[in-house]
């Protein structure tokens, strides 16, 4: 379920267009301090980085981490991305049909690096969405690696 915290962190946050590396900090530290506890969570933090107009840059490294150690590490069966997975994951991020933000795309692309297998066509639709490998997505994991452990 999601936390009534979170809900109103994103609505606060929707309603003034940007993410502040606060909002970051705070969300880090007070509100999902071990990280997503539900696809529900992710889906929610999906539609805010489509909401907002500006976002600090750890924004987007710490969403990136936060999702794929949900997605890779949390979802069962651990290291592997199954079909619904896949699918439940290319639906969230693109909000029911919407353009993908770079951030959905780099998600997409950190799993399908991340994971250590995947089940049927799993990794197709991944692929679908991920779009070119670009070169900074391993810099951005590790931004959101040093930001989460701090």
């Amino acid at each position: 379920m999601i936390k009534a915290s979170l809900t109103e962190f994103v609505r606060k946050a929707m309603g003034k267009g940007r993410i502040s590396f606060g909002d970051v900090q705070r969300l880090q530290r007070d509100i999902l301090p071990d990280g997503l506890a539900s696809r529900e969570d992710a889906e929610l933090l999906f539609d805010l980085d489509r909401g907002v107009s500006k976002a600090d840059p750890s924004w987007k490294g710490w969403l990136v981490f936060t999702t794929v150690d949900f997605v890779v590490w949390a979802e069962r069966p651990t290291g592997i991305v199954d079909e619904a997975t896949a699918r439940w994951l290319a639906i969230a991020l693109t909000g029911g049909g919407t353009a993908l933000t770079r951030t959905a795309r780099l998600i997409a692309r950190e799993i399908a690096e991340e994971a250590h297998g995947f089940e049927g066509d799993a990794l197709l639709a991944l692929a679908a969405i991920a779009g070119p490998t670009g070169s900074g997505s391993r810099m951005l994991h590790a931004e959101g690696a040093s930001l989460c452990a701090a």
